[in-house]
């Protein structure tokens, strides 16, 4: 999950319950479900805490001598996994309900660690809400479905008014292909001292991260919005050796190699996200950053780095497409699913827990809160949510040009190598050549050589 919600939401959410601690096995108790998520590691981003809190709260209500246990994991993304798999293996400890990375979900289907969801979902009128491309994130090959999803995000330029003012960029910015957004860059190194000129994520360290705001931004913006550049649907088989993969190898490249983003040794740090959320960005040291739509959660009151003027410092521009090229703009979602466990011992009290929080009043109260993209219809049309955070239409209309990762087993995988195919290039390690190469002999390994090569 991610950190924090406007003042008005934690306020009402925190009045509603506390938070209890973590026990046993689900089947401890026919009559109590125990709901597992990820717990911010900072102490400071409470609004998971806090909306879960009152769902329990609301719940319990609903369903008399029926209780809830909020089992939390306070970890950093990769931990939490680890952790969260452990528990699912055995019923002792398997919680009755989970919060599941869309990018991960297929791997713990593939493991039989969770529970198809379809003849719940049938008799689930709420379910024709949720939109298309949101239903498959959590849809295994095997065609059932094994997760609700609570929300989704996209991804866009985020800029720095002032700076690009000082560096004479036209303000509103909105480049129209790759070379503009580099011609940016380059313009406030030149110009404006003191600062980075453009973030883009890379390397290893920073995990999905890197993938995902970083490297997919850019691959799945060179062709012309049809086939997957990453996936091909049609053979079931992983793209090798396509021009598209190098191209976006090769603007990371540029920009570490002319020294227009961080330096390197920042750039691969773990904690990067959070010293540009909590740091480049509010204290006017970044030009231009590539990331998500959830930033401004870290910056509300409460959220540890407030910063109630960022609407006002802060520009949006959509990723242009390689060569400007239809339909012109690009984003990546992603988003998190809850799912019930295989080993669960009271999933039917478990799917009723998801219903409570998925009605229109409580998915949009948590969209809201979490700086989360409704995927549901009707709070996207809804003017309340609309209207509730600067950025949020920007954000939400992105929606259509947006793509989801392949979230197949071999993924986690495959996303590894093309972390360490980053960091080489942008280390200065290897060439683009070099780098390509040897992720299309990582690939190899990582689908089981089920690989096409694409010009």
């Amino acid at each position: 999950m991610r950190p924090t919600a406007p003042l008005l939401v934690v306020t009402a959410l925190l009045a509603a319950g506390t938070l209890t601690a973590c026990g046993g096995g689900s089947g401890s108790d026919a009559n109590t479900i125990k709901v597992s998520y990820k717990q911010s590691t900072d102490n400071k981003s409470k609004v998971p805490d806090v909306y879960l809190a009152a769902m329990k709260k609301q719940f319990e209500k609903a369903h008399p001598g029926k209780k809830v246990e909020l089992v939390p994991i306070k970890a950093a993304d990769a931990d939490y996994y680890t952790k969260l798999q452990q528990m699912l293996r055995s019923p002792k400890t398997a919680p009755d309900l989970v919060y599941e990375d869309t990018f991960l979900i297929n791997s713990d289907i593939t493991s039989g660690y969770l529970r198809p969801l379809d003849t719940y979902l049938g008799k689930w009128a709420d379910w024709d809400q949720f939109i298309d491309t949101a239903k498959t994130a959590a849809k295994a090959e095997d065609g059932k479905t094994y997760g609700v999803p609570d929300g989704t995000d996209t991804r866009g330029l985020w800029y720095d008014k002032a700076i690009l003012a000082k560096a004479g960029i036209k303000i509103p910015w909105q480049p129209k292909n790759w070379d503009e957004v580099l011609a940016a860059a380059r313009t406030i190194k030149k110009k404006v001292s003191g600062v980075t000129p453009l973030n883009v994520y890379t390397g290893k360290p920073g995990g999905e991260q890197s993938t995902m705001q970083g490297f997919e931004m850019l691959l799945y913006g060179t062709g012309a919005g049809g086939d997957d550049p990453l996936y091909d649907k049609s053979s079931s088989k992983w793209v090798a050796g396509s021009k598209a993969f190098k191209d976006s190898l090769k603007f990371v490249e540029t920009v570490y190699k002319e020294k227009l983003g961080p330096d390197v040794s920042d750039a691969l740090d773990p904690n990067v996200g959070t010293t540009v959320r909590g740091d480049r960005l509010p204290k006017g040291k970044l030009g231009i950053d590539l990331d998500g739509s959830w930033l401004p959660q870290d910056w509300i009151k409460g959220a540890g780095h407030e910063w109630p003027e960022w609407s006002q410092k802060l520009g949006l521009a959509y990723m242009p497409t390689q060569h400007g090229q239809a339909p012109g703009k690009v984003s990546m979602s992603g988003g998190w699913t809850w799912a019930i466990p295989a080993k669960s011992a009271n999933p039917d009290l478990a799917f009723d827990f998801i219903k409570t929080m998925q009605t229109k009043a409580n998915a949009q109260r948590w969209y809201i809160a979490n700086s989360g993209i409704s995927v549901r219809k009707d709070v996207a049309a809804d003017p309340e949510y609309i209207k509730a955070q600067p950025g949020i239409k920007f954000f939400t209309d992105l929606v259509a040009s947006t793509h989801y990762r392949p979230a197949y087993p071999a993924y986690p995988k495959v996303s590894t190598a093309i972390q360490e195919a980053m960091e080489s290039v942008t280390t200065g390690d290897a060439s683009v050549s070099e780098a390509a190469s040897t992720y299309d002999e990582q690939l190899k390994t990582a689908a089981d050589g089920k690989i096409v090569d694409k010009p």
